[in-house]
């Protein structure tokens, strides 16, 4: 689309619905585009090219991630690139709508596209006068529009506004010009499911919605109707952002922990989180322990579930990755971690210690319990069991309250079912059971037709 793939290297973080970029430029050297603190997938593939990173630029202040920019320009003098009315607090080249970076054959050009925040870039590739591709980060997507409530309910309208002005000012570009947007299908910051991640401009003017609201009010109404929840640690993270995220000097490391000093961090207010896979964490858990499985989402459900400042000790498998549970914690900017239980739950039984168990329920086993449905309020109105309550899993421990006496709560599969299990057990509720497995295989085993719209989901 422009720029050969041997040039241009998507880099995908499957969780959190992302793509950073890293462009070639033909001397050894290399632009990265909203790169996360978690570096590991650039300095991959910078290696495999002999690329030193020389400029980062970054199209917003990212609520989502922690840049990887300060750790760029640290490691490997990148020059960072960013809007100058994100008034960043770490040396930067702040720049204005139509300033431009030249990259050595390439130019960068900043085009102002507030909407997402207010001090968004798009930044336009050109080779000479041929424009490549651009740099939509959360203002064009594909078939879509990145949210415009990050910065409060009270002004989602008004930014709203700005993303039609700059969705369209993007849209006078050439038809061939390459999109290479930040969020994706899976991002929080709203991207509708798909597995395109890039597009063209002519394409877009065929196939999004937004492009196609007939005017203003209209894309408006539209853009505001498709906000979902987001998870809680948004609120904080672009702040971060704008202060730098602290310097790491290599690798992050999890200590190992013995059991007296797991149970001296819970008695000191710290918070153990069991990241093994559901099916394990239901056979035997510490009490009050909160299950999140550690897979591609886990930072997601991190981040929503639980304050950055509290210290974190960890029950693991032994199979699995302990770097990747530590950077997914580090790129949103969660740094407590005290360390994980040596020795597992043998180690906590052998200590005497109590465990609890959760029912973990094929669908033809789940009887005639309540059914809670903890996904999504978009995902439940696509199809959900007739009768089933509602609640997200990001808002279930304030509504705790609103939780059935002995449910089966359900999910897609049974990870977040699982999170949500242990959520309301810390809460005080007991027999509570975890379907594994969801909606149509339950629907299948009762003789059930799944329902669609949102009202029985609480509000």
């Amino acid at each position: 689309m422009g720029l050969s793939d041997d040039h241009l290297i998507p880099l995908v973080d499957q969780g959190l619905g992302n793509s950073a970029y890293l462009v070639d430029l033909g001397d050894g050297r290399a632009l990265a585009v909203d790169a996360s603190r978690d570096l590991r997938a650039l300095r991959a593939a910078a290696g495999r090219r002999g690329l030193t990173v020389a400029y980062a630029a970054d199209t917003h202040l990212h609520a989502d991630f922690l840049s990887g920019a300060v750790q760029l320009a640290h490691d490997d003098g990148a020059s960072v690139l960013a809007s100058a009315a994100g008034h960043r607090a770490f040396p930067h080249t702040p720049l204005a709508d139509g300033d431009e970076t030249d990259l050595g054959g390439l130019t960068l050009r900043a085009l102002a596209t507030p909407g997402h925040t207010d001090e968004h870039l798009s930044f336009l590739l050109l080779d000479g006068d041929r424009e490549l591709g651009v740099f939509t980060g959360g203002s064009m997507i594909v078939n879509s529009a990145a949210r415009t409530d990050l910065q409060g309910a009270d002004r989602r309208e008004e930014l709203a506004r700005a993303q039609y002005r700059s969705l369209r000012r993007l849209a006078t570009l050439p038809d061939g010009t390459a999109v290479w947007p930040t969020h994706g299908a899976g991002s929080f910051c709203s991207a509708p499911p798909g597995t395109e991640r890039t597009t063209t401009i002519g394409a877009q003017k065929k196939t999004n919605p937004l492009l196609a609201a007939p005017d203003e009010d209209t894309f408006v109404r539209q853009l505001v109707a498709s906000l979902g929840s987001y998870p809680a640690y948004f609120d904080r993270l672009a702040e971060a952002n704008r202060r730098g995220p602290g310097i790491l000097a290599g690798q992050p490391r999890l200590s190992d922990l013995d059991v007296g000093q797991v149970k001296a961090l819970l008695a000191d207010g710290g918070q153990v989180v069991d990241v093994r896979p559901a099916g394990e964490y239901a056979a035997g858990h510490i009490p009050g322990s909160l299950s999140i499985p550690l897979r591609d989402q886990f930072a997601t459900w991190l981040g929503w579930l639980l304050p950055d400042t509290a210290p974190l000790a960890f029950v693991t498998a032994d199979d699995q990755d302990l770097s990747e549970l530590v950077w997914q914690s580090y790129k949103i900017g969660y740094e407590r971690l005290a360390g994980r239980l040596a020795g597992g739950m043998a180690a906590w039984l052998a200590d005497g210690n109590p465990r609890a168990t959760t029912a973990f329920l094929t669908a033809d086993r789940a009887g005639n319990r309540p059914y809670l449905d903890v996904r999504q309020r978009a995902e439940f109105a696509a199809g959900h069991v007739p009768g089933a309550l509602g609640i997200e899993l990001g808002t279930l421990a304030a509504q705790a309250v609103d939780a059935p006496a002995r449910p089966v709560v359900a999910c897609g599969h049974g990870e977040r079912a699982m999170t949500a299990a242990s959520l309301l057990e810390r809460a005080g509720h007991t027999n509570v059971a975890v379907l594994d497995g969801g909606p149509a295989d339950y629907a299948a085993a009762h003789g059930h037709h799944l329902v669609q719209g949102t009202e029985d989901a609480t509000p």
